[in-house]
């Protein structure tokens, strides 16, 4: 891989997480597609949580703080089922940072596993 500066030659691989991701641009801006790739995965990984949730709360009410506790908790015990979606729940919310992953949920429930993934980083 040759390189000027942060400017790399086409065809170029850059790893970000376990994702090799190839430059298709002419001395494309490496941070560029890093940032591409992170909000790629955050956007994949909200959807996944969305998912559960969305499964959950046909089983699950969430009208109260209570409820909503209850739902995340569940959804909590899912995500952490699948050490995949944990790691990658991570990955991206390291990347792309708490509070965006909390905006992207947009779900009542989502401070509480935003609580769960702080937990998850420290230990």
């Amino acid at each position: 891989m040759e390189s000027s500066g942060n400017n790399y030659d086409q065809k170029s691989l850059v790893s970000i997480g376990n994702q090799n991701v190839r430059i298709v641009k002419d001395n494309g801006k490496v941070a560029g597609v890093i940032y591409e790739a992170q909000e790629q995965n955050l956007a994949e990984t909200v959807a996944e949580v969305q998912q559960i949730l969305q499964q959950l709360s046909q089983s699950y009410p969430t009208n109260t703080t209570t409820e909503q506790m209850i739902v995340a908790t569940e959804t909590i015990k899912k995500i952490e089922s699948d050490p995949n979606l944990k790691q990658k729940l991570i990955s991206a919310s390291t990347s792309g940072g708490l509070a965006a992953f909390e905006k992207a949920l947009d779900n009542p429930v989502g401070a509480f596993i935003v609580s769960a993934i702080k937990g998850w980083q420290e230990s």
